[in-house]
């Protein structure tokens, strides 16, 4: 069930209208059940037999997290999440790697696994860290790794942020209501108006790159960087504003990544809980940066190595992290002045755009041999269809004027947060309700209705 289809706005208003009654007790247990049944119900309407293997890595975690004191069962905490991860979405890659096919067994891909196994894993090891108790209740462990708005593409939600929230009298409100419709919307706008409408053009080039100019080529390329943003974000858009109808609060998933400086803040800015995730949970267990230089270097290099081994079973997608693990030792070898001149700040995060969108073509191409067809024919000047594609304009400029306006917000705001699409207005104003209508017709008006799930599903 997609976020961005009919059933899950059904959905969505009939469990958030069962939520609201079932609060008026005193007893949160009944709300809880019934997110989790509801969240498991969503999660089903996939496949269904993978519900089980969800229950099956939630109770383990929960089970290992209450002895995280024995050593043996500490490592069956991180072990069997590992090996769930590992089996499903790594077995057929390692199995033509070596036999150069897939051979008679090929495993189907559980979607979300990647999300909701790294969720689990990060609540045992803060139990044994102590930065959490171990939860008593399974029910609440449950939802927390279950909970339907993240489940499958996350935001990447630590049990420390979330787990308090449900020991707390959250409550569905029309304040609540009200600031998370309106980021459910814009996040609509960014996947169904523009990030669909672009893969349509990007799909067309990568496909058969040999048939288009480089120019086309290019502009594909620059395409897909604004297609894989606004189709990313604007799901965690949704998933925060889904659970902020309900009362629970995630944190920024983006924070305008496109204008980093430099491709160090770029993964500050970009996936941020994932980022997170990877810096707390294997960049400092590695050693971070407290064992000299070279130790620092080597343990980037490792943490993106296996961040792009995270995001897909392909060498691909290996090779883009292993640059951007290259990229990130470069950049800490380069001396940070506090004080730059502007155009030195625009040149800077121009260079970093670009270098990010080059590097793009490795994660959308299907194989290198792919990546290399693309590339080749940006630089060759290579001749064929010339594909002024409009959209590609259009999601430039929102892009632009929506970093303009988030910019001077933000320096009007004294915030060193910039969150960019996230314009939370007052609808007890004729003036704001009726720009807030008038996205929701653009929504229906422009709206692509082709098959297109969201980038991150199949990670």
């Amino acid at each position: 069930m997609s976020f961005a289809s009919i059933e899950f706005i059904i959905f969505f208003v009939l469990v958030l209208g069962v939520v609201s009654v079932l609060q008026r007790f005193k007893s949160s247990t009944y709300k809880e059940v019934f997110l989790l049944l509801a969240s498991y119900f969503f999660y089903g309407y996939w496949d269904w037999r993978f519900c089980f293997l969800l229950l099956f890595v939630t109770a383990c975690s929960y089970v290992t997290a209450l002895f995280t004191n024995k050593k043996f069962v500490y490592a069956l905490g991180i072990t069997v999440p590992l090996a769930v991860l590992g089996f499903f979405k790594y077995f057929n890659f390692f199995l033509s790697s070596i036999s150069g096919e897939l051979g008679t067994l090929s495993i189907i891909l559980p979607v979300g696994i990647s999300f909701y196994t790294f969720q689990a894993l990060s609540y045992v090891i803060d139990v044994k860290r102590g930065k959490i108790e171990a939860e008593k209740s399974f029910i609440k462990l449950a939802l927390y790794i279950s909970f339907f708005p993240q489940l499958v593409a996350g935001p990447i939600v630590k049990a420390a942020e979330f787990l308090p929230q449900l020991k707390e009298d959250r409550r569905i409100t029309l304040k609540n209501i009200e600031n998370g419709i309106q980021l459910m919307v814009f996040g609509l706008v960014k996947k169904i108006v523009i990030a669909d409408h672009l893969s349509v053009f990007v799909d067309d080039v990568f496909r058969v790159p040999s048939a288009y100019s480089w120019i086309s080529i290019v502009l594909a390329v620059f395409s897909y960087s604004i297609q894989i943003y606004f189709d990313f974000s604007g799901y965690s858009d949704i998933a925060i504003g889904c659970a902020k109808c309900f009362g629970y609060d995630f944190c920024p998933n983006f924070n305008m990544p496109y204008i980093s400086e430099n491709v160090t803040v770029f993964w500050r800015r970009w996936h941020i809980s994932l980022s997170t995730w990877l810096r707390e949970y294997l960049y400092i267990p590695l050693g971070g940066n407290r064992k000299g230089k070279i130790r620092q270097h080597i343990n980037l290099f490792i943490t993106m190595l296996l961040g792009g081994l995270w995001h897909g079973a392909n060498w691909t997608f290996v090779f883009w992290g292993a640059l951007h693990g290259l990229a990130l030792c470069v950049d800490k070898l380069i001396p940070k002045r506090k004080e730059k001149p502007t155009i030195i700040r625009i040149l800077n995060m121009t260079g970093t755009f670009l270098f990010v969108s080059f590097l793009w073509i490795f994660f959308r191409a299907d194989s290198f041999l792919n990546a290399w067809q693309i590339i080749k024919g940006m630089f060759t000047l290579q001749q064929g269809i010339v594909q002024p594609f409009s959209w590609t304009f259009v999601a430039f400029a929102v892009v632009l004027i929506a970093t303009l306006v988030a910019v001077f917000r933000a320096k009007k705001q004294g915030a060193e947060t910039i969150n960019g699409f996230y314009p939370i207005v007052r609808l007890n104003k004729i003036s704001t309700l009726t720009i807030f209508f008038v996205v929701c017709g653009l929504i229906i008006a422009l709206a692509f209705t082709g098959e297109h799930p969201f980038v991150y599903f199949q990670f």
